[in-house]
């Protein structure tokens, strides 16, 4: 009786409003897809429950603006499907972009809303379950961003495959939920069910392209390795809260401090960090990338590149340099070891690749090494370059995936290096772009790359990882080989025989808006990166 007797804990609707607008988008779409031809009643059923909760809301809490954004979008949604109600796929394409749009203003609104000072101040909420910071915010910025742009690619990618099915697009959504939450867990247990989340979608787009044998298999590997090291997360979750009796993360930190180096406490913390290396793609828990990479649709590839990495390294940021930070004397060595041999093996094994996907896939490991060492500085300035590395490199990733799917429409098969032979001569503006995204994934100077690879280094060396920079500067150089040697091929060699007489790829509008729009924060940062470079140390404040 006393529990029943509690008060109803309160909701924090505003908090919350980027992860339930994209669940509460994902699910309408969801819904309008299973209603056929009963699509527009649906529409105006979730229209008119929209409205009276709006409404009631107005009655009872005396608050306008509110109230009437949530009038205005569900008459939006009853108007995009009345108009499109024949044309299903266009409908989800547009009501997703629409939700990601609305996030991203929503992570906005928060932004301003919670920033005193020139700073975040970190909130928790949710019973302490949910932080609210500048890690959580810019890693929403970022995994919303790769959204936008994988869902025009996808839709020219799946209708051109044929495998385009509705629930691609609640899928996205939902996986970008999981990596939203993930970037704001401050709970071992909301962790794993991010985690958990974003995986299964995952899991399902990895094979989407359910006639491919090699799409098939890459799902089945990333399941099985998905589900052994969710295990092995979920047994450090539980050695932690046998030792501290806590999964809130900065209760648990504080009570592993004052439990020293224990049997159990390292046994716990080495769990827990297989657990998020094999999600950052850390050597040696990388080997499910390149097979992944490779099998997957070629812009689920991308998204899954860029929005995995950055909430699984904004997680990383929160349990070991936010609460973990007194302890690093026993996970930095570890983290360290696995940095240099991350950065270098990626590297190597990328320049004996042969298929374009597999080799960006080993490109992706050694990119998942630059970043760490700005969670090896252990500082603000560290997780500042860090996060300003993980935002760019989204922007790069889901550019050249983008333009590949491109590439590999036209050939109806996986590309290796020498179908790229002359493409410059038959599509000059993709090629122009996958060139731009190349070079700055080499960190060409110019280039986003160039300045987010600096701001990590840069981190590194004020935290006196000058061994590890070094190897950083190595593994650049060796990359710059294979990223160049594509270049090369697209530009100086001939087209091959058999692609003469193959029309020229095709653009949709949306696609050259998607890619248009990478290739733009590419540029911009590059040249002028002052900017975000700023909201990113801002957002940095969760680290003192």
């Amino acid at each position: 009786m006393t529990v029943l007797a509690q008060a109803i804990p309160e909701i924090p609707w505003a908090a919350l409003s980027p992860e339930l607008v994209l669940f509460g988008v994902g699910i309408l779409v969801l819904l309008l897809e299973t209603a056929g031809d009963q699509r527009v009643v649906s529409s105006m059923l979730v229209a008119l429950v929209l409205s009276g909760g709006a409404l009631l809301a107005v009655l009872q809490l005396d608050e306008l603006i509110l109230p009437a954004l949530v009038i205005l979008a569900a008459l939006t949604q009853l108007a995009l499907t009345y108009v499109w109600r024949r044309r299903p796929r266009v409908l989800s394409a547009l009501l997703s972009t629409l939700g990601l749009l609305a996030t991203m203003g929503l992570v906005a609104w928060q932004w301003v809303t919670f920033s005193e000072g020139g700073l975040i101040q970190p909130q928790s909420v949710l019973a302490d379950m949910v932080a609210v910071d500048g890690v959580a915010l810019f890693t929403r910025i970022i995994v919303c961003s790769a959204a936008l742009v994988t869902i025009p690619l996808g839709w020219m990618y799946l209708e051109d495959r044929r495998v385009h099915r509705g629930e691609f697009y609640p899928l996205l959504l939902l996986s970008a939920v999981g990596m939203n939450l993930l970037a704001s867990s401050a709970d071992l247990i909301m962790v794993f069910i991010a985690i958990e989340v974003l995986s299964l979608g995952l899991y399902v787009m990895s094979g989407f392209a359910t006639r491919d044998l090699t799409s098939q298999e890459s799902a089945f590997k990333y399941f099985l390795l998905g589900a052994f090291s969710s295990a092995i997360l979920l047994y450090g979750i539980a050695l932690t809260y046998g030792v501290t009796g806590s999964t809130n993360i900065a209760e648990a930190g504080r009570a592993l401090t004052l439990a020293g180096g224990s049997t159990l406490t390292l046994a716990a913390m080495g769990l827990l960090l297989v657990g998020f290396a094999f999600k950052t793609a850390l050597v040696p828990f990388h080997m499910w990338t390149p097979d992944v990479y490779q099998g997957a649709p070629t812009p689920v590839t991308g998204f899954m590149a860029a929005g995995t990495k950055a909430a699984a390294f904004a997680a990383f940021i929160r349990v070991f340099v936010g609460a973990f930070a007194p302890l690093e004397w026993s996970w930095l060595p570890v983290v360290w070891t696995l940095a240099v041999i991350t950065m270098l093996a990626g590297a190597i094994l990328a320049v004996v690749q042969t298929d374009v996907k597999r080799m960006l896939g080993y490109s992706a490991i050694a990119h998942a090494g630059y970043a760490a060492i700005g969670l090896l500085s252990v500082n603000a300035s560290g997780v500042g370059g860090m996060l300003f590395y993980l935002l760019v490199y989204a922007m790069m990733s889901v550019g050249a995936f983008g333009v590949l799917s491109l590439v590999e429409r036209r050939q109806r098969r996986a590309v290796q290096i020498a179908d790229l032979r002359g493409l410059w001569r038959r599509n000059p503006v993709p090629t122009i772009m996958l060139g731009l995204f190349l070079f700055s994934l080499a960190g060409i100077p110019g280039t986003a790359g160039f300045m987010a690879k600096l701001a990590v280094f840069r981190a590194g060396l004020q935290a006196d990882q000058v061994f590890l920079v070094v190897v950083a500067v190595i593994s650049s150089v060796i990359a710059a080989f294979f990223y160049l040697r594509v270049t090369v091929a697209m530009i100086m060699d001939d087209e091959p025989d058999e692609l003469a007489d193959e029309p020229p790829a095709t653009l949709t509008l949306g696609s050259q808006a998607g890619l248009a729009m990478a290739a733009a924060v590419v540029v911009v940062l590059g040249v002028i990166p002052g900017v975000v470079v700023d909201l990113s140390t801002t957002a940095a404040s969760l680290v003192r």
